[in-house]
């Protein structure tokens, strides 16, 4: 955990050097983060005792230099649990304070910088803890084969090397995959594998960073950043609670406490729309994040000068329970608000689970096809964001089915349409699984 500012000028150097040092871990020239954020606000966005938990986090850059636009990422280094990497040190017996130099093998790839910050000797735990997912991820099918040739009792040699042959492929993925089994948990079944430290670094997981899609207008606020987290949490095939890394340490923190989180600002695939460009924004559940700075970067845009139409496809389970940012979205839909109708603009919600019938956003959209295609036709560009599952294939054959209904054309001159709209850069998708 990071306390101070001088603490953070310390463990950002730290970081690079490890990263760098890293097989696992891409290196690149800003293994460093970029800069330092403090969480000045932890909020919930869905009802309590819902079983989803998406929260809004509020945070402040320590230094005024930070950039980023509309529809960016920024990337976030979890923290582990200090238990967590104090117990792998001890299971695998590593003296914590001891300083080392991780060496790359493929070092001939590297930049100059990355060779010299990597003979700079770095504490094993500290290595330990920006490097090596211990905790969270699951090991690898190579890991448990090499862990038969370490294993000193027969039984667990047997077990290692039948999970490791083709036989016992399906066996290990129950007992791994499907539970989640960390590399803490799997080198605490098998006591006596002694694992070298030369084999560890290579085949633990790398402790990689988190990707979330910034849901502020720094135009809107300065020198701040805002962020839409699904807490993630689900139970395995046991009965195990398992819970996501990044989010769940998110959401432990305390505002009060100022914490400091290292992270890194990268553009993301929604480019930011010039304000005369009319927009389409497709974004259900936590795929309204991007889309909550867009219209905040409107709202400011307009107060100097015009801005074209906006209208937003939200979609959630129930009005009650997680209708994210209802207030904002409503306040933007008045009084000649970014998403009013005075403005061309509109709101359109799809509340799945009001109703015995399923409705989605792509539902709500045929539902207002005369008004997307008058968008269409204007020039407009079409923004989806939101989970990769089935949600961008059905929004784009709604938009299929509303080119053909309101222009008359044949099916094949719909779908090269909307190719067309690809190929100019106004069809845009962010997707996550």
């Amino acid at each position: 955990m990071i306390n101070t500012l001088q603490d953070f000028k310390c463990i950002q150097a730290q970081i690079g050097r490890a990263r760098s040092m890293s097989s696992g871990i891409l290196r690149r020239d800003d293994n460093s983060p970029h800069c330092s954020l403090q969480m000045t606000k932890n909020q919930h966005l869905t009802k309590a005792g819902y079983g989803r938990d998406v929260r809004h986090f509020e945070f402040e850059a320590l230094s005024s230099d930070i950039d980023y636009q509309v529809g960016d990422v920024l990337e976030v280094l979890p923290s582990q649990n200090p238990a967590a990497v104090d117990a792998f040190l001890q299971r695998c017996n590593l003296n914590p304070d001891l300083y080392i130099t991780v060496q790359p093998n493929d070092i001939q790839k590297c930049s100059d910088s990355s060779i010299n910050s990597s003979r700079d000797p770095i504490k094993i735990r500290t290595f330990v803890e920006l490097t090596m997912d211990v905790a969270s991820a699951s090991p690898r099918r190579y890991f448990f084969e090499v862990m038969s040739f370490f294993a000193i009792a027969e039984h667990e040699k047997e077990r290692l090397q039948y999970f490791a042959s083709p036989e016992g492929r399906d066996d290990l993925y129950q007992y791994n995959q499907k539970e989640r089994r960390t590399v803490l948990e799997v080198l605490e079944d098998f006591p006596s594998v002694q694992m070298p430290f030369e084999w560890l670094v290579q085949l633990v997981p790398p402790l990689k960073t988190r990707s979330f899609s910034i849901a502020s207008s720094l135009s809107a606020h300065p020198n701040q950043v805002h962020l839409t987290v699904s807490i993630v949490s689900w139970m395995t095939p046991f009965k195990r609670k398992r819970c996501g890394l990044c989010s769940t340490w998110l959401a432990g923190l305390d505002p009060q406490k100022k914490v400091h989180i290292p992270v890194w600002f990268y553009r993301g695939s929604l480019p930011p729309p010039p304000t005369s460009l009319p927009l389409i924004l497709i974004g259900p559940g936590t795929g309204c994040a991007p889309f909550h700075g867009f219209v905040e970067e409107r709202a400011v845009q307009s107060v100097s000068g015009p801005t074209a139409p906006v209208l937003f496809f939200f979609g959630c389970r129930n009005e009650a329970s997680d209708f994210l940012y209802r207030d904002f979205w409503l306040f933007h839909t008045q009084s000649s608000g970014v998403l009013s109708e005075e403005k061309g603009g509109g709101f359109f919600v799809a509340f799945s689970r009001d109703q015995p019938q399923k409705v989605y956003v792509q539902h709500k959209m045929k539902e207002e096809s005369q008004r997307i295609w008058s968008l269409l036709s204007a020039g407009a560009a079409v923004y989806i964001a939101g989970s990769s599952t089935k949600m961008p294939a059905d929004v784009s054959s709604a938009l299929e089915e509303i080119i053909l209904k309101e222009s008359g054309i044949p099916k094949e001159s719909a779908a090269r349409w909307l190719r067309l709209l690809e190929k100019d850069g106004r069809y845009n998708v962010e997707a996550w699984s």
